[in-house]
């Protein structure tokens, strides 16, 4: 690790003798990748200096005990090599973990579909309830969401519900939701008080570039349709939204969100960039089964994930085996404790992956 670590230190030196030549600066396209480079290492280079510093007064607090007979002093030098060496175990795993391979994804947009599964209109209901999660989320995390497809059912929930969540690091956030939540809870629609168990599928995908998804104008099918549902005196009445069908490989995305027809159809193109990278993804994946292997779950819209039950204020993920008490918070958009487990155990299993551990 320490060989890794002087590299980083290396190639950041390198990085801000570079940045400061001349000829740097004229080249504005090279100057702007130098840079993103140098502002990518400087987090792991300060906490390189922070661990050097540590192993510095771990090691002199050590010499002080071995050369120092004052015992006021010995006890101190006793207390800083013991707070040290808590300290220097804490950054050597910290900087394990920014020393994995980053995924390059994860500074994306993201596409989220949720729909509801089993349980009939409470699984639509609890798909609203997920969707206002996510949201709330998105909004403390400083991103931005857009709706881009929706179907309702008349009690409010949502049979399916597509949006978009704008921002860098999107993807890191959230993409350890895919997969089926499942919900205990005594429904809105049952007058007995009986708990029912009902689920929603979550997927999320990575939003696609368009260098990075190739589309011919050939294999689409472009619909203009008149847009349906709750929404204003244009419902119904003109042809803003879009169906997209993609003839190869017969993905259908529907935009109605917007007034506009050409703002829908932006959209619509986003949702099937995405789709098809995904689908791709998917396929690599499938070629390579012990890829999965390295992952917290594999991302797959049938692995159960999480449960939320309402009658004990619980949710326990699946995958990691963590449970808290702090349903109404959680549902409220306080998620980040679980998401940052279930990085750390990706990470974990990255590390194991690799030779190391936390």
């Amino acid at each position: 690790m320490l060989r890794k670590l002087n590299q980083v230190i290396e190639r950041y030196q390198l990085l801000e003798h570079t940045l400061a030549l001349p000829e740097s600066v004229s080249d504005a396209m090279r100057y702007s990748a130098l840079l993103k480079e140098y502002s990518s290492l400087t987090p792991m280079v300060e906490k390189i200096r922070e661990y050097q510093c540590a192993a510095q007064q771990l090691e002199e607090a050590s010499s002080i005990l071995d050369s120092e007979s004052d015992a006021e002093m010995r006890s101190l030098a006793d207390e800083i090599l013991h707070t040290e060496r808590e300290h220097i175990g804490r950054l050597e795993n910290e900087l394990k973990i920014m020393l994995l391979p980053p995924d390059p994804r994860d500074e994306k947009n993201v596409v989220m579909e949720i729909r509801a599964g089993a349980g009939g209109e409470e699984a639509a209901l609890f798909a609203g309830v997920l969707y206002r999660m996510y949201v709330m989320y998105a909004e403390s995390c400083g991103y931005r969401c857009e709706i881009a497809g929706v179907n309702e059912t008349g009690l409010g929930g949502y049979r399916e519900i597509t949006f978009l969540v704008s921002g860098k690091g999107a993807y890191s956030h959230f993409k350890y939701e895919s997969g089926v939540h499942r919900v205990q809870r005594v429904p809105e629609t049952e007058s007995s008080g009986r708990i029912h168990t009902s689920t929603a599928t979550v997927a999320v995908l990575p939003e696609a570039e368009e260098v990075s998804v190739e589309i011919d104008a050939g294999d689409l099918q472009i619909d203009t349709i008149k847009s349906t549902g709750a929404g204003g005196q244009h419902i119904n009445k003109t042809e803003s939204a879009i169906r997209l069908i993609h003839k190869p490989s017969g993905i259908v995305i529907e935009c109605q969100d917007e007034r506009s027809q050409l703002r829908n159809k932006e959209k619509a193109m986003r949702l099937l960039r995405a789709k098809l990278l995904d689908q791709k993804e998917r396929e690599q994946k499938d070629a390579l089964d012990s890829s999965r292997r390295t992952q917290v779950g594999s991302g797959d819209r049938s692995e159960r994930v999480r449960t939320y039950n309402y009658p004990q204020g619980r949710i326990t993920d699946h995958r990691i085996g963590m449970t808290l008490y702090t349903l109404d918070s959680f549902l409220n958009g306080d998620i980040e404790e679980i998401v940052s487990a279930l990085a750390s155990a990706e990470a974990a299993e990255k590390l194991k992956e690799n030779g190391m551990s936390l």
